[in-house]
């Protein structure tokens, strides 16, 4: 029995309200790490990298699941937690709300006059249950719930009701948070998604499988094959700027097959993004690839598009061309390494004094391209991650890669030659985009219950629950005596002595009932307040 009863206990501290807020509480400061540290189904990488860099504080994190926050034992026991809670709350309120609404209202009170607000001393022609009817049809018709009651001396009571869309409401703002973390959890355990960055031409673009993207992350319930089958290919972009470099409209001209499917072309902006059968495609950036030809020592050519990132609104790029089969055939030769790489700055619009070293504006007007030489060993053995837009500085500061020469700026079509005789050749450049490809299968319920949501919380903010009761008593002259009272919940407040009636909308409402009956309406004042118990009795 002692069980029996611990666990009743349990469980309706489980399904409190109070309890329901607090464990919301522990949900949001238990997501604050999978915001603080790099994620493993996010990016592996830097995962990695943090502990190299913290060979004693990470691998205690690393325990506790900080890594993998969302997938962890911890966060899905509060989730699941937070989720029965809801449940068991929300149930017993549903059901015990859609009981009231079917129910009959109350019957009135003895002494209507201790009410908030009530009215009396009208005399009116008739037989009580006539005038009764009357009443009852007025309100009727002003969507009051009504129920009329007679009595063995002959009194008629009228109990009339609204305002049950408070409840509704409030049921409906607490359902749709329910519903919200439905569509998380489906998110999380089925979604994915995958970022790339593709640079116009038929020889950049990318299909869906996970070693084509730059980076990616999968639900707990997807794995690699589960990914849909389709091929993405950027055509072409274009961008429209004003003349202070704030950017117009973006579109990028995209050929797709999706699942064997015939190819097909499309344009893809900003707020409208390829939605194809089990995935969408979205455009998050943009920028420039310079085009560059370089022809070493030995008279061999090669041609390198490399994406530069953008450092600023104006689109001032910087990156690294590399070219690590040059002088291939010293290398055969037994001779020191002689890789070539060229850091860079691009500049779509040179300004007047190039030393600023900034675009004046994102547009191609007038395009420069900086570059440094670099010879000697680039690291692309060493073992260690390194990225590919920027140069291993390892290797620099060893000396096994070193500058040749000073900088250099060149226009499209202009070449530079290099103190050992070779020659690079700046041709132009390609448009790139990043691109986000998601599958979201619980948005649909996320967005549904945000908007219901909204909703619920405005019908319940502007709702209130108030009741009116009318007592028409036989006077014995073949006439009626009226009287009426009526209360609202949301409008007692406790002070510090007794419940007084707070300032509301009722007031003016009570009044418009009161001249359905032809009575003058009065509010009790502070001095006369009804007691607690009264007020609650006459609330039902």
């Amino acid at each position: 029995m002692n069980a029996v009863r611990m666990a009743r206990a349990s469980w309706r501290w489980l399904t409190s309200m109070r309890t329901a807020l607090l464990l919301l509480f522990l949900l949001a400061v238990a997501a604050v790490p999978g915001s603080l540290l790099p994620q493993r189904n996010v990016a592996i990488e830097r995962v990695n990298s943090y502990l190299a860099r913290n060979p004693e504080l990470g691998p205690w994190i690393d325990r506790f699941s900080f890594f993998d926050v969302y997938a962890s034992v911890w966060f899905s026991a509060i989730y699941l937690l937070l989720f029965v809670s809801l449940v068991g709350c929300l149930v017993p309120r549903l059901r015990q709300h859609l009981t009231a609404l079917f129910a009959v209202p109350p019957d009135a009170p003895n002494r209507l006059e201790r009410l908030p607000h009530h009215a009396g001393g009208l005399e009116r022609d008739g037989d009580p249950a006539v005038n009764a009817e009357a009443l009852r049809s007025a309100l009727r018709s002003r969507r009051w719930r009504t129920a009329v009651r007679s009595h063995p001396d002959g009194t008629v009571t009228v109990a009339a009701e609204k305002g049950y869309l408070k409840e509704t409401g409030n049921l409906v703002f607490h359902f749709a948070l329910l519903a919200i973390l439905v569509g998380v959890a489906v998110g999380s355990w089925f979604g994915w998604h995958g970022n790339r960055l593709v640079v116009a031409g038929p020889d950049h673009g990318f299909c869906d499988s996970l070693q084509q993207f730059d980076e990616y992350g999968l639900g707990a319930r997807v794995s690699a094959e589960d990914l849909p089958p389709f091929c993405v290919q950027l055509n072409d972009f274009s961008a429209d700027y004003l003349d202070n470099g704030q950017p117009v409209r973006f579109a990028a001209n995209i050929s797709y097959e999706d699942g064997g499917a015939p190819t097909r072309s499309v344009q893809v902006s900003v707020n409208e993004p390829l939605r194809l059968s089990g995935a969408n495609v979205y455009l998050l950036g943009h920028g420039y690839a310079p085009v560059i030809r370089y022809t070493d020592r030995s008279g061999a050519t090669q041609t390198q598009v490399a994406p530069f990132l953008p450092e600023d609104g104006l689109l001032t790029s910087q990156g690294v061309v590399a070219f690590p089969d040059a002088n291939a055939t010293s290398r055969t030769a037994g001779q020191a390494p002689a890789q070539v790489a060229f850091a860079g700055v691009y500049l779509p619009t040179v300004p007047a004094d190039p030393s600023v070293g900034r675009s004046a504006h994102p547009a191609e007007r007038d395009p420069r391209l900086m570059l440094v030489a670099y010879q000697g060993d680039l690291g692309l053995e060493t073992g260690r991650p390194r990225s590919v837009y920027e140069l291993d500085q390892g290797q620099i500061d060893s000396g096994r890669l070193v500058q040749v020469g000073d900088a250099h700026m060149m226009r499209v079509g202009e070449s530079w030659r290099l103190p050992d005789g070779s020659t690079v050749e700046f041709l132009g450049t390609r448009p790139w985009v990043t691109v986000s490809v998601r599958h979201d299968p619980g948005s649909t319920v996320v967005l549904g219950g945000a908007v219901a949501l909204l909703l619920g919380l405005m019908v319940s903010l502007a709702g209130k629950r108030r009741r009116v009761w009318a007592r028409v008593e036989p006077t014995g002259d073949g006439r009626s005596l009226i009287s009426l009272g009526g209360l609202t919940r949301s409008e007692l407040r406790e002070t510090g002595e007794r419940n007084q009636p707070a300032q509301s909308g009722f007031a003016e409402e009570f009044a418009r009932v009161a001249t359905l009956a032809g009575a003058d309406a009065t509010e009790r004042g502070a001095a006369d307040a009804p007691s607690v118990g009264v007020g609650k009795v006459a609330d039902g």
